[in-house]
């Protein structure tokens, strides 16, 4: 396969730095371009970082001198420079949405980690091993935007990319109420333990808008392509508590389910086991080989152990059991700049090039 050039708009941030190491020797994206805010262009990536880069690894070698573009005032460049690009930009939302859009309508699609486009109605947001059937919406949104080959596909709010694929392989038993106490890393907010001393040995009661985006974005995710637009599903009732703790990367949540057909525990185990992607998820390079993965132990999943599984795309389930308010409870785990930021992106944008929709 020829490889497919790619931009990273927002490079410099947390998730744009997960971007460049899942990137770097990806057997189909080449990064092409380096973009972000007006105070990094003209610099090399590295002097752009000014010691600000926050990933394990270190910064790859053929990555650290590349010159870093404007996003706002180089669009022409850079769209003529890629195939897509991958936005995680730090912008407030309205600025967001005019930047992705303008892309777009210069014909170059955006893969977005921004909730801007979210509640877009023809704008898909994928899960690819849950919902990868939206992205045919991509046709109704080019209508409106006019364009050939631009379009803008989302991912979904990190944190709930940790519970709502194990609560997905169980609608069937009619899901009437659901639940949700999230455990959110401080990479979730583009932070390390060192820009935030804050946070050591504290944990923080208020994410701003993480509830409403928990509660509302699911349902779209359930949903179904109407006409031009995606209807959000209207059920199941869904309540969120979201809590900033200090964990460095990794997602937890305590989740409490009700159901009007009530499954046997070992009936829901094994569909978490058996749960297999569909067949066009599958086979691609950063598709998880176990999606959803439950321990007995009833000590886990935990972040250190767990958060790496599957490259960091697996969903971890642990403590599944009878609840006396609810059906059951369960603790669900993932690594939420791998898995809920940038790793759910590069899968999504495999699953649009694989299907046609980026060439």
């Amino acid at each position: 396969m020829k490889k497919f050039n790619v931009g990273i708009l927002g490079a410099t941030g947390m998730v744009g730095q997960r971007f460049v190491t899942l990137l770097d020797k990806h057997p189909w994206f080449n990064i092409n371009v380096l973009a972000a805010s007006k105070k990094s262009a003209g610099k090399t990536y590295e002097e752009a970082l000014n010691g600000r880069w926050n990933m394990s690894c270190q910064v790859p070698g053929n990555i650290k001198n590349m010159p870093v573009l404007d996003i706002v005032n180089d669009i022409n460049k850079i769209v003529n420079s890629v195939d897509f690009v991958f936005c995680a930009v730090n912008m407030p939302s309205p600025k967001i949405r005019i930047l992705e859009e303008t892309y777009a309508r210069a014909e170059c699609p955006v893969i977005s980690n921004n909730s801007a486009h979210r509640n877009t109605p023809d704008v898909p947001m994928i899960i690819p091993e849950i919902n990868p059937e939206h992205a045919d919406i991509i046709h109704s949104q080019r209508k409106r935007l006019g364009t050939k080959k631009g379009f803008i596909a989302v991912k979904s709010n990190c944190s709930l990319q940790c519970y709502v694929p194990a609560i997905h392989p169980l609608l069937d038993f009619c899901v009437s109420r659901i639940l949700v106490c999230t455990y959110q890393a401080i990479s979730g907010a583009g932070k390390t333990f060192s820009s935030w001393p804050d946070m050591i040995d504290n944990i923080i009661p208020y994410i701003e808008g993480e509830e409403e985006k928990s509660e509302r974005e699911p349902l779209k995710i359930w949903g179904k392509i109407s006409g031009s637009e995606i209807k959000c599903a209207h059920s199941p009732c869904i309540t969120t508590q979201c809590i900033r703790v200090p964990v460095s990367d990794g997602h937890t949540a305590a989740v409490f389910v009700d159901f009007k057909k009530t499954p046997e525990l070992d009936q829901i185990i094994e569909l978490w086991q058996n749960y297999e992607a569909p067949r066009a998820v599958s086979n691609l390079p950063s598709a998880p080989k176990q999606f959803l993965q439950y321990f007995d132990n009833p000590s886990y999943p935990q972040i250190k152990s767990a958060r790496e599984l599957e490259n960091g795309m697996a969903i971890s389930i642990g403590r599944l059991r009878q609840d006396s308010q609810y059906s059951v409870k369960f603790v669900c785990m993932s690594h939420n700049t791998i898995r809920g930021a940038a790793g759910g992106a590069v899968l999504m944008a495999e699953l649009l090039c694989s299907e046609g929709f980026i060439n």
